[in-house]
């Protein structure tokens, strides 16, 4: 459950930041940026603390390396349901969508991996010691 949640936390972010309605940072700092730059600039310097911690546990957690891999079982997943008929890419809203999610996915197993290898293996993972 905890990783759904990582995950949820992640497409929030995301959606935060853009998605294909208008209530979103990059459209709202648009229409506001005359009348509220004050504001947008202190958005817009949260919405970037966010990614760096994200993107900084990320990367600690499963790497450059993993985090292709995991787009590219997203990417994969995305063409199975393509190819079988399930999934149609003509809705310009719904493939942004779709990379939302694909890339929230990305930051969630990055969120959470450290949570399913312990339940695999049984083995904690310990970044810091004190000495």
């Amino acid at each position: 459950m905890t990783i759904l949640i990582r995950w949820a936390a992640a497409f929030v972010l995301l959606a935060l930041s853009y998605n294909p309605t208008p209530w979103n940072y990059v459209r709202w700092a648009e229409r506001g940026w005359a009348d509220q730059t004050a504001l947008v600039v202190l958005a817009g310097l949260v919405l970037f603390a966010a990614y760096v911690v994200y993107l900084g546990a990320t990367l600690r957690s499963i790497g450059l390396f993993g985090m292709l891999l995991v787009m590219a079982i997203a990417a994969a997943l995305i063409w199975v349901l393509y190819d079988q008929g399930w999934l149609s890419l003509d809705n310009p809203d719904l493939n942004l969508w779709l990379g939302l999610i694909a890339l929230s996915g990305v930051l969630g197993v990055g969120l959470g991996w450290s949570i399913l290898q312990k339940r695999i293996t049984g083995q904690v993972d310990i970044d810091d010691t004190e000495t």
